[in-house]
Parts: C-alpha cells; structure tokens; sequence
C-alpha cells in the first residue's frame, strides 16, 4: 500500500513521518527503514528502525530510487513499513514521473507486502488526478 503525505514546507510532514515511523516500529513484526536526504532525523526517529541517507549511495531520479527501493525489499523480505522524507528532494519534482514512479511502487508494495509512505512537498492541487486517490494533507 502507498500513502502520500501532501502539504507545503513547513507544514509539519516531518514530525507526522517521525510519528508514523516510531508507531510503525512498535506496531511492526518486521523492519521499518527510514529513508531521507542527508541525515537530520538521526535523533527523531527510534534506532530500532533504519535510517539510510540516500546521499551516501548516490540516489537521484526516480529511476534509481525505485531500484534501490525494489533491492531493499529484495535483501530483507521482513521490511513492513518503508517512510520516505523529502521524496521531491530524491526524485526530482516533475509530477508525471512522479506518478510513474508510485504506480511502480504500488506494484512492488502488493508483491512484497510492504506500506511505503512518501512525503511531497506540494498542494494537493498540483498532484496528478491518479495520486489524488493516495494523498493524504496535513492539517
């Protein structure tokens, strides 16, 4: 399953992901990886789950990230929650390879058994109709 957090900077997508991802951990019978650009959540986010820095494997486009994405998933078969911080910042913001690349990630989460949660900065205005049904705006 795929959920978008939706909602311009400063809107308090961050803190929801921390939440989400130290709920996930204590809820979880599995691995919760927590992927972000740089590392600002090192004291945020529990060290039961893990966080990787896509800065240290070099991830940029939505190619290359659903790649990395689909070997995560591969390497560990026990990975139930995957959260996303700054996916705009990894993948780039054209929206149509956006909408893409969540169609990809949605195949690849039922395969796996996988929630993947991915937060993009922008109104919920601006996403494509087809991610529309999976966004979900901070208030």
């Amino acid at each position: 399953m795929i959920r978008l957090i939706v909602g311009k900077k400063g809107t308090g997508k961050t803190k929801k992901l921390i939440t989400l991802a130290n709920e996930a951990v204590e809820n979880s019978n599995g691995n919760v990886v927590v992927i972000e650009k740089g590392s600002k959540l090192t004291y945020d986010v529990t060290h039961k789950a893990r966080l990787i820095d896509t800065e240290h494997y070099s991830i940029s486009g939505y190619d290359t990230f659903f790649g990395f994405l689909s070997g995560l998933c591969a390497g560990n078969y026990d990975v139930t929650d995957v959260l996303v911080d700054s996916t705009f910042k990894i993948g780039g913001t054209n929206f149509d390879e956006f909408a893409e690349f969540v169609e990809k990630v949605n195949t690849l989460a039922a395969k796996t058994d996988t929630q993947f949660t991915f937060l993009v900065s922008a109104d919920e205005s601006e996403l494509p109709q087809s991610l529309k049904a999976v966004a979900e705006k901070v208030v």
